[in-house]
């Protein structure tokens, strides 16, 4: 054999260290990876890639911040304003009076009715005066004694001038002593007479004035005193309105000033002006006594609701801005979708509208209601 035969049966006679296999493929060589931890490998970078994608979307709507609040607003413009003072008074006579008994008694004649009109001088009621008559009568007897007795000490003072010298003087001196206590008992007599007569007239009430009755509060056989208001009379061809004013507002309010007024039940309003302010404010209401005067005569119950608005001053060209605007002394204003906060300055006045004197400027979007605005937050104009 050549030695290439050899070579050849040598190395086949050799054992192949795997037999399995074919000899052309490499001897060594990856195992093949299983379907599920492929896929366990794959899921760290799906739930990577979706947490990166959902903070960005949050980052993008950030829902822990507030979205634009939606307010109303209005642009601001200067113009003339009127500051006016609303108050409810009644309608009042200007003279008015309460009619009571200057004596007590048994009220016997009540010849009125209420909204009867009566004259000065007309008789509203009487008092059973039967015992005051006699009383007259008793004064008038006194007087007439008094009277005779006068005369009789006068005859005796005559007869003793007469006699001249032929009497003592002691007697002449007596009968002029005489004749002077008669003289003081006819002038006591006389004053009994006249107070008597006073007093029984005293029983009669009568008109003070024309007017009208506005209510009575007797009636015929009651029992009454000095104390007791019979009626009131009033005079209803000159009205007035009476009502208070809070002291807040005290020294603003002055005679003169002009207002309207407005009848309970009416739809028209009357102009009138203030006619009298108190000048003492009552300590217990914290009220100042004002009365207006109408400018036409009119008739109307009295007690009758009247609204009043009283002009305290005009403005001709000044800013106002709704009182719901204003907190803490500031105003907020739209300026690129936010609210800022701007301070002012204002004529405090029991209103809607305030008078804006420092603080805003023509043409400000002012948030017409502050509450719930901080500085610097986001709002949207609301559509009306």
């Amino acid at each position: 054999m050549t030695d290439e035969t050899q070579t050849r049966t040598g190395n086949a006679e050799k054992p192949s260290a795997r037999p399995s296999e074919d000899p052309g493929v490499p001897a060594l060589r990856p195992e093949p990876v299983a379907p599920a931890r492929a896929r366990a490998r794959r899921w760290p970078w799906v739930a990577a890639l979706v947490l990166a994608i959902a903070g960005a979307v949050v980052l993008y709507l950030q829902p822990w911040s507030e979205g634009p609040v939606p307010v109303t607003v209005e642009t601001v413009e200067r113009g003339p304003v009127t500051r006016v003072l609303a108050v409810n008074g009644r309608i009042a006579a200007v003279h008015s009076v309460d009619i009571r008994a200057l004596v007590g008694g048994t009220l016997g004649d009540l010849p009125v009715a209420e909204g009867d009109t009566v004259d000065e001088g007309d008789m509203l009621a009487r008092i059973d005066s039967a015992g005051q008559q006699a009383v007259v009568r008793q004064a008038v007897a006194g007087l007439d004694a008094a009277l005779v007795a006068e005369a009789r000490a006068r005859d005796a003072l005559d007869r003793a001038e007469a006699l001249g010298v032929n009497i003592p003087r002691t007697e002449r001196e007596a009968a002029e002593r005489a004749l002077m206590t008669a003289r003081q008992d006819v002038a006591r007599a006389t004053a009994q007479v006249d107070q008597a007569q006073v007093q029984l007239e005293d029983h009669t009430m009568r008109a003070p004035m024309a007017g009208t009755v506005l209510s009575l509060n007797v009636e015929p056989g009651q029992a009454i005193d000095p104390a007791t208001v019979l009626m009131t009379l009033a005079d209803l061809d000159r009205l007035i309105v009476e009502t208070d004013v809070d002291e807040a507002y005290a020294t603003q309010i002055r005679e003169g000033q002009s207002a309207t007024l407005q009848l309970s039940g009416e739809a028209e309003t009357r102009e009138g002006r203030v006619g009298f302010v108190s000048q003492r404010v009552d300590p217990d209401t914290g009220g100042l006594a004002v009365k207006l005067s109408f400018d036409q005569p009119l008739r109307a119950p009295v007690g009758l609701t009247v609204t009043t608005n009283i002009v305290v001053e005009r403005h001709e060209d000044a800013i106002t801005a709704p009182r719901a605007a204003i907190a803490d002394g500031a105003v907020y204003v739209v300026v690129d979708g936010l609210a800022l906060r701007r301070p002012v300055s204002v004529i405090d006045w029991p209103a809607e509208r305030l008078v804006v004197t420092e603080g805003l400027a023509p043409g400000d979007v002012l948030i017409t209601d502050a509450e719930g605005l901080s500085e610097g937050r986001m709002v949207k104009v609301a559509v009306p």
